[in-house]
């Protein structure tokens, strides 16, 4: 049994990974506070450099990814392009070293946009949807229009 508990043993983790730890922080509790009642999956957000400002950190991506993973799959949502790259570097490692890589088998990085994706991913993960239902609701999140 892992250490979240039952309830969220089976469920799809997600990564929030921003260049700033305070948008990645806000970002998991929307998403976490608009999933509802239940239980909601398990959310980590990777945020800024390991000094704690502005930046991205593979250490940090890949310690959220570990913290989250329930043997379901890990989504990985990016707010901008070097944040992207580093998950790309950690997901091409991962293809290289298998079983010795930094982040679980079955991460993915998700193209969608990053807090309407990271809400529509957290709801979808939290009502037991697999990683394919997962993405495929952050990636429409590029559909919804304001107006």
């Amino acid at each position: 049994m892992s250490a979240a508990g039952p309830s969220q043993e089976k469920l799809v983790g997600i990564v929030l990974v921003s260049h700033s730890a305070a948008v990645a922080t806000s970002v998991a509790e929307l998403a976490r506070g608009l999933a509802g009642g239940g239980p909601t999956a398990p959310v980590a957000a990777a945020g800024g450099d390991a000094d704690g400002g502005l930046g991205t950190s593979a250490e940090l991506i890949a310690s959220a990814a570990r913290s989250v993973d329930r043997g379901a799959g890990v989504a990985v949502l990016a707010d901008l392009g070097s944040a992207v790259l580093t998950v790309k570097a950690l997901l091409t490692e991962a293809e290289e070293d298998g079983e010795d890589a930094e982040l679980p088998s079955g991460t993915r990085l998700l193209d969608a946009p990053f807090v309407e994706g990271a809400v529509a991913a957290v709801v979808t993960a939290s009502a037991g949807g697999p990683l394919d239902a997962v993405e495929a609701a952050a990636a429409e999140a590029y559909t919804y229009r304001k107006i």
